[in-house]
Formats: C-alpha cells, sequence, structure tokens
C-alpha cells in the first residue's frame, strides 16, 4: 500500500529548481511577486501560442528557456473562480497528482505549488482551500500494491510544497484533515484485502487498533451473542468456520450524560450467498462486502484524529457467510434479538439479518440520538442509482435532509428512496414475524423496510452502498477498486450537525 506524496506548507520564495505548478483563473491573474520572475515573459509567451483558457483543471506543461534550473512550469486551471466549492479543491489536488506522478524521478524530489489565492474571503477560507487541495493529492496517490511481488512499479514519492501566504492556519487545518485522508486510506485498505487476510476475527482486530487513537473498543464474542440472543446474526455465520465478532467502538469526546450518535457497519468478510450460492462470475469482488463496517472503522478514526467535540459509537458486525455442511437453510426460522421471528428465503440476503440484531442492541444499550447504517445491501439498487449515488433510506427528514447536505458537500452522493406501508407489506411471512426477502420488485426498499422494523423510535438512517463503495466510478481523487465511501461524508455530517 502506497501513498505517494509528501507535503508541506511554505510561504519561501519561488524556487530556481525543480517544477513549480500555478493555479491560473479563467482571467490569469499573476500574483505581484511573479512579476520580477525572470521566466514569466516565456510563460506568458506559451500561454498565447497555446490557446491555453484556465478551463477547470486544464493543464499545461511549459518547457523552461535554456538557462533556467527549472525542470518545467506546469499551469492549473481554476476556470470560474465563483463556480469553486470546496470539492473543487480536492478535484484540483488530484487532478495534478496524476500529472506529477509521470514525472521523472528526479523532478518528483522539488515541486512548488504556487496557491497565494485571492485573501478575500478570510484566512481561514484560504487555508481550507490549501488543506483541502493537499488531500485531493493524498487521496489521489493512493494505491493497493502490498501483495505484488514481481512486475511491481516502484515509484517514488513526489514531494510537494504548497506554497500559501496563510502557512500558519493551513498547518492546524492540516492536522485535522490529514487525520479524514487516513480515515479514508484505512477504510480503503480493508476493503481491498482479500478475504483470507481479512477474516472477521481479523477484522475486529484492527478496528481494535484504535484504542491507540483514545476510542474505547469493547468485542462481543460468539459465547456473548448467544447469550444475547442475536440468532439473526448467528445463523449467517453457522456455515463458517470462522467465528463471528462485534466490535463496539466509542469516542466520547462530548458531555458525559450526552447521548451519542451512533454509526452501524455491515462488515461480510465474504459472501458466497451460503446455501443460496452466488454465481462464480464476479463473485471474488464479495470479499469487499465490508466496506461499511470498512467506512465505519475509518470515520472513528478520522473523528478520533480530530478530537470530535460529541460522542459517538460505531458497531462493526464481522462475519463469513459459507455453505458448509452446518449452513443456514431456506426455509429456517430464526428468533432474533428483538424476538422477532424470521423465516429465512434466501440465505444471499444476508446483510439485513445481521443489521438486525446489531440495530436492536444498539438502540437499546446505548439509545442513542440516531443511527445512521452503511452496508453493501443489495444489488438492486444499482439497477436503481448506477454507481453515482448511495441510497438513503430514512425515518426522520431531519436526518434525511442533512445527509443529503452532507453528501452534496462532499461529492459523496446519496438519494433518498421511498419507504412505506405497501412496501413493508411485502416481506410479511405465513410462518413466521417476517421473510428476509420480498419478491423481485423493489429488493432495495424491502431490505430497507426490513431493518426499520428494529430500530423503534429512534431517528434511524440506512445507506446502501453497493454502488459506491467497491468498483465505483473513479475520479480524481480515487483510483482504487475500494473508494473509502461514507468517511468524508459522515465526518462532515457529524461536523455540521453533531458537535457542539
Amino acid at each position: 500500500m502506497s501513498q505517494l506524496v509528501d507535503i508541506k506548507f511554505s510561504n519561501a520564495l519561488l524556487p530556481k529548481k525543480g517544477v513549480i505548478v500555478i493555479l491560473c483563473d479563467k482571467e490569469i491573474k499573476w500574483d505581484p511577486s511573479f512579476y520580477n520572475w525572470p521566466i514569466l515573459p516565456a510563460v506568458k509567451k506559451a500561454i498565447k501560442s497555446s490557446g491555453y483558457k484556465a478551463d477547470f483543471t486544464e493543464t499545461l506543461n511549459i518547457l523552461t528557456p535554456e538557462g533556467s534550473e527549472l525542470d518545467s512550469v506546469i499551469l492549473l486551471g481554476l476556470g470560474d473562480r465563483d463556480n469553486l466549492v470546496d470539492y473543487s479543491w480536492l478535484t484540483l489536488g488530484g487532478k495534478i497528482m496524476d500529472n506529477l506522478s509521470k514525472l521523472s524521478t528526479k523532478a518528483k524530489g522539488c515541486i512548488t505549488i504556487c496557491l497565494d489565492l485571492d485573501l478575500s474571503s478570510g484566512e481561514r477560507a484560504n487555508a481550507s482551500q490549501a488543506t483541502d487541495f493537499a488531500l485531493g493529492l493524498l487521496l489521489s496517490s493512493y494505491r493497493f500494491d502490498k501483495y505484488k511481488t514481481k512486475d511491481k512499479k516502484i515509484e517514488t514519492a513526489v514531494r510537494v510544497t504548497i506554497k500559501t501566504k496563510v502557512v500558519r492556519t493551513a498547518k492546524k487545518i492540516w492536522e485535522e484533515k490529514l487525520g479524514l485522508g487516513e480515515g479514508v486510506i484505512l477504510a480503503r485498505n480493508l476493503v481491498n484485502e482479500p478475504a483470507n487476510v481479512l477474516i472477521p476475527k481479523e477484522l475486529v482486530n484492527r478496528s481494535s487498533e484504535l484504542t491507540k487513537m483514545g476510542c474505547k473498543v469493547d468485542l462481543l464474542y460468539e459465547k456473548d451473542m448467544r447469550e444475547l440472543k442475536m440468532e439473526s446474526l448467528l445463523g449467517v455465520a453457522q456455515g463458517s468456520r470462522n467465528s463471528p465478532c462485534v466490535a463496539i467502538l466509542r469516542w466520547n469526546g462530548g458531555k458525559p450524560k450526552e447521548k451519542p450518535i451512533a454509526f452501524i457497519g455491515k462488515g461480510v468478510t465474504f459472501d458466497t450467498g451460503g446455501i443460496s450460492i452466488k454465481p462464480a462470475a464476479s463473485m471474488e469482488n464479495m470479499k469487499g462486502d465490508m466496506a461499511g463496517a470498512a467506512a465505519v472503522v475509518g470515520l472513528m478514526y478520522a473523528l478520533a484524529s480530530r478530537k470530535a467535540k460529541t460522542n459517538i459509537v460505531g458497531i462493526i458486525s464481522a462475519v463469513e457467510n459459507m455453505p458448509d455442511g452446518n449452513a443456514q437453510r431456506p426455509g429456517d426460522i430464526v428468533t432474533s434479538m428483538s424476538g422477532q421471528t424470521i423465516e429465512i428465503v434466501n440465505t444471499d440476503a444476508e446483510g439485513r439479518l445481521i443489521l438486525a440484531d446489531i440495530l436492536w442492541y444498539c438502540q437499546s444499550e446505548f439509545k442513542p440520538r440516531s443511527m445512521i447504517n452503511l452496508a453493501t445491501l443489495t444489488g438492486a439498487i444499482l439497477v436503481s442509482l448506477g454507481r453515482h449515488h448511495a441510497g438513503l433510506f430514512s425515518n426522520s427528514d431531519e436526518l434525511s435532509e442533512q445527509l443529503v447536505k452532507s453528501g452534496l458537500k462532499t461529492e459523496e452522493r446519496i438519494w433518498r428512496m421511498p419507504l412505506g406501508v405497501e412496501y413493508d407489506k411485502m416481506i410479511n411471512s405465513e410462518n413466521a414475524d417476517m421473510k428476509n426477502i420480498g419478491d423481485r420488485f423493489a429488493g432495495s426498499i424491502t431490505a430497507a423496510q426490513f431493518l426499520q422494523r428494529f430500530v423503534n423510535k429512534t431517528p434511524w438512517a440506512h445507506l446502501d452502498i453497493s454502488g459506491v463503495a467497491i468498483e465505483s466510478t473513479q475520479n480524481a481523487i480515487n483510483y482504487s477498486w475500494g473508494s473509502g465511501y461514507g468517511v468524508r461524508l459522515l465526518d462532515r455530517f457529524v461536523a455540521d450537525y453533531c458537535e457542539r
């Protein structure tokens, strides 16, 4: 696993060697400090001859004139400055990282990016733009190459100095955003790991390392789950030789008696479908069926890193769904922790069975202000929304609105889907209180209706992230199979709506 960038902030003079990147808006105005720059005439000539317009993310590589010790000058377009939002700066950082990674090894050692931007928006806003740009650099540089031994491309880390007038403020903000970036990378690492390495025990062991960040971590083992009568969860795991485990992560940054916000992640470290076995094609992708749990772990890392001023509970349920002689059968009936009975119609509808017990345990044990669960729950959500939005299902308009706004700010977008009595009737069973799957229609909705039966009156949201967490559409800040989706979204949600 590699992060191929080393970032620092400075307000030093322009260097005489290496590579210089200059951000330009549509008007291509120059900072006054550039006016005496010896090669500025050559840069202006290159702009004129090339027809460079400084459109958003448009680059222009300029060879420096003879006599200059610089390797090159790269222009990066801002487009119309009035159209820039927070995520724009991440995109800019990600786009230029792709450009910088192709430089020669020598050139990678000394790169200066000039972010001497218009300070009329205020020092903190300017520093925030600079650090968002740096976060884009960091996330774009991520590669999962841990298991390559042959033909492994050994890349030299890019050493970047971001030149800005607001160095002190930028450094302070970067301490928090670096933790956020590391949280996203932690989530990506977990999702990208093969299932023979990241068995349930290993997933909770890695989450337990958050004690070093100040989180309190408690674990529930199979014996504990039996005592709690989590038969819905245990039924999924009974076909695997790897025992299930639940990790409860707590960050106490608020007042002692303040009710927490709870995040719950589905952690199926490999999903064969059980007796209702999946087709062989692309089954290897089911190592990523724990992306919801990975997002919760990455989020808890980010929140602890910046010492979030609120109380948070993160719960991950780690299991394998395997088809051995002891595996759960279609037609079985199990009793959940809530006391409600469930007829198992399809053993590949296992995520909701796990979440049912964990949601009930969470709302009973912690009495949270709200619960948000993340799960690669259904393939049907891809039919509805493709790979550009996660599906949102909720019993709370206020919580839904907050999550949608957070998604728009971070570009981890979500789209609210309906819930209703008509859909809920589709999972009624003649043999038990409910069945674990409806008919072939509205599959994502009936899955959410199933979960809603285990949350009582607690404000709750379910994010179906099947289309965005694995094999998602790659973009400027993610070239990884596992995207780490949800970490930035929920970190922003906590910052905007949950902290005192």
